[in-house]
């Protein structure tokens, strides 16, 4: 048997004939009247078929400082593997789809512009992008099909009407085949179509077809003598599938140099060629209704950077929006069906503010914030995204890395805490989902409402991904097989000298001070991790936490603690817990507040169902890591790290704990040997204790 590989073989692997017969669909106009009679959404507008496509995907709710978050999978992206996949906008995106549901309802936002505005790189693009790339793809499944129809004159007798030679007549803008009924009588067909339906979904179809189709519209009414039934017997329903590189359904609109780019670019402009053919520039079948408002219709037209448009282009904005219709040069006012979506930046937004001019265009369009991300995970997911071993060919990237370049990157975005007892570095682990000492959700969703403009200003992910590729180039070319933490802060440092949107030496003073922070922050991490690879035992952390915790209780309640082996009762241990809380520098003066706030959240906890779990306490966890960490670290002298010479049963012991690096913290041999040099250095210095900022 042949394994030669050819087309038709491959084709035959590949090809849908199914699929493709469904999506070449053509029928009657009759044929098209049982079709929506059965499935009424079919005829759906662009905000309603753009809203059920979304929602299709489905959705889950959870809660986040108390407020319940809607999340909208669509945009996880997982058609495509999660390639354009937004993260942590989950409430800026509920506010986008709460704006669909009320176009969708025909509320009245169907009637306005939806303007995406954030700072550079805060993934504006990608959800106008996915929002296209879902559409194109929902008009080629059974519930999101749409159908448009074209003019047939299979006898070629009437070329006075089509146009000499003409014998197929496609409707330019893909419209909707029920729009070819005359307005008077489309309450009568909606009625009858909506009857017994069983449909959700009320057909109400509004707008006039383009003016080429009026016009053979009229032409075959004149030439039939009104008879509606002949004139409907030239048209052919078709399915239409929406495609962006075919420009149907689905349109691009950027700024240009004004010297090259005019209005016609939206509302199209005259065939000249044709004029000769049809003896006048004002007749509908001599003009190409190309432009991109044209080519939008029944889909979705996305205006990049829409602000940086000249006025004159702005102004085709206003009918589009408030009354969906265009004026293509010549013609009547043109009705059309799609949603209209653009994104600009922050001093573009501004200048729209200040031009009262455009108050107009203000008052035509519902605003949106899409700022950057400021939760630690979901930056990190953006990096983990780009930077995979899929991507990386002969080097590595250590633990901690892409999530210390995103710790950097989302303390660049959070103001300044107004309360003086708290840190920016705080600030995020509250927002991450850490907890700490007095704070409550409550304070979260306080910390989050005194902020003016978080998240609009910082540093954009666009910046941290040119960096990390820098050291992971820099590695390739030095061979160094890793790339750390240490090497992709040094690069942002680096990059701050010369970065093109930051000009503030005082701002940039404040970003390097940040990375500071982080690296003090990654050495802390990376202690504790060989702490815990030296100690190891999950379930002594456990042990010793109960033994903590029921000393506490007993403390606090002024009871006793009953004595596992003696089966006695016995005065709460109070070496045991000064012996943890020194570890977090706990001084004698504050154990009592110190040991009411552990219970006072350990019953917080149990009031919302919920059980105590020390890894949830940050400062807690660390205490209880020092201290079991301390009990078992003279069974290994890290510190001959440093030196060049380990007896062989040292040796051994410190091969075990870079084994349960790689096993159990992600490392491989060169990090994991990196790590445990760079923490052996600290211990050799002294530096053991855990400081507390």
């Amino acid at each position: 048997m042949s394994d030669k590989l050819n087309v038709a073989g491959i084709v035959s692997e590949w090809e849908d004939k199914g699929l493709h017969e469904s999506l070449n669909w053509k029928g009657t106009f009759d044929d098209y009247l049982e079709l929506v009679k059965q499935n009424p959404t079919i005829t759906r507008n662009a905000f309603q078929r753009m809203y059920d496509m979304i929602m299709e995907a489905g959705t889950e709710t959870y809660i986040d400082a108390k407020k319940e978050v809607t999340r909208y999978k669509f945009f996880d992206d997982e058609v495509n593997n999660g390639k354009d996949a937004v993260f942590g906008l989950d409430v800026p995106l509920m506010k986008l789809m709460n704006v669909m549901r009320s176009a969708a309802m025909g509320y009245g936002t169907e009637k306005r512009v939806i303007l995406l505005h954030g700072p550079v790189g805060s993934a504006k693009s990608t959800i106008c992008r996915m929002m296209k790339k879902g559409i194109e793809a929902y008009s080629k499944t059974p519930q999101g099909a749409i159908y448009t129809f074209e003019w047939v004159d299979e006898g070629g007798q009437l070329g006075h009407i089509f146009g000499e030679g003409v014998r197929v007549f496609e409707s330019p803008m893909h419209e909707e085949p029920l729009l070819l009924f005359p307005k008077s009588m489309r309450p009568m067909v909606f009625e009858k179509l909506n009857k017994g339906s069983g449909s959700d979904h009320k057909i109400n179809v509004e707008g006039e077809v383009c003016p080429p189709s009026r016009y053979i519209f009229h032409g075959l009414m004149d030439h039939y003598h009104g008879d509606l039934e002949k004139v409907f017997g030239h048209v052919r329903v078709k399915r239409l599938v929406l495609s962006e590189a075919d420009r149907i359904g689905i349109g691009t609109f950027q700024p240009k140099d004004e010297k090259n780019q005019d209005s016609t670019e939206l509302t199209g402009d005259i065939n000249y060629r044709k004029i000769a053919q049809y003896g006048s520039d004002s007749d509908p079948r001599a003009f190409n209704f190309d432009g991109e408002f044209n080519i939008a219709n029944r889909g979705v037209l996305e205006f990049v950077e829409v602000l940086k448009l000249d006025v004159a282009f702005l102004y085709d904005l206003l009918g589009a929006s408030q009354e969906h219709t265009i004026k293509p040069k010549k013609f009547a006012q043109t009705h059309i069906d799609e949603v209209i979506i653009g994104h600009t930046n922050e001093p573009e937004y501004r200048r729209l503010q200040d031009n009262e001019f455009m108050e107009a265009l203000r008052d035509r369009t519902v605003k949106i914030d899409i700022p950057y991300i400021t939760k630690l995970r979901h930056e990190t997911q953006i990096y983990k995204k780009d930077f995979n071993s899929k991507k990386l060919r002969g080097v590595s990237i250590a633990p901690h890395t892409l999530e210390m370049a995103a710790m950097w990157a989302v303390l660049t975005r959070l103001e300044k805490p107004k309360k003086a007892n708290l840190s920016r570095i705080q600030k995020l682990k509250l927002y991450n989902g850490k907890s700490l000492p007095n704070y409550t959700e409550d304070n979260i969703k306080e910390l989050r409402k005194e902020t003016r403009r978080e998240g609009l200003e910082g540093i954009s992910p666009r910046y941290i991904q040119d960096k990390i590729s820098n050291a992971i180039v820099n590695a390739q070319q030095s061979n160094n097989g890793s790339v750390n933490p240490f090497m992709v802060l040094n690069e942002l440092e680096s990059g701050l000298k010369h970065h093109s949107l930051i000009s503030n030496e005082e701002l940039k003073a404040d970003y390097r001070e940040l990375l500071a922070i982080v690296r003090q922050e990654y050495e802390e991490t990376i202690k504790g991790e060989v702490q815990r690879a030296i100690s190891a035992d999950e379930g002594a952390l456990q042990r010793l936490c109960g033994n903590y915790i029921d000393n506490v209780k007993a403390y606090t309640q002024k009871e006793k603690v009953r004595n596992p082996f003696t089966g006695k009762d016995d005065e709460p241990d109070e070496r045991l817990m000064r012996s943890i809380e020194e570890k977090i520098e706990i001084p004698e003066s504050r154990k009592d507040d110190f040991r009411r706030e552990i219970m006072n959240y350990i019953g917080a906890l149990s009031l919302e169902g919920k059980t105590f779990d020390y890894k949830t306490n940050e400062r807690l966890h660390k205490a209880l890591e020092l201290k079991l960490f301390e009990d078992q670290k003279d069974s290994i002298k890290l510190t001959t790290l440093v030196s060049s010479v380990a007896d062989k049963d040292t040796q051994e012991k410190i091969d075990i704990v870079k084994t349960r690096l790689i096993k159990e913290y992600g490392y491989d041999e060169i990090s994991a040997t990196d790590v445990l040099n760079y923490v052996a250095s600290i211990f050799a210095r002294g530096d053991v204790k855990d400081p507390q900022r």
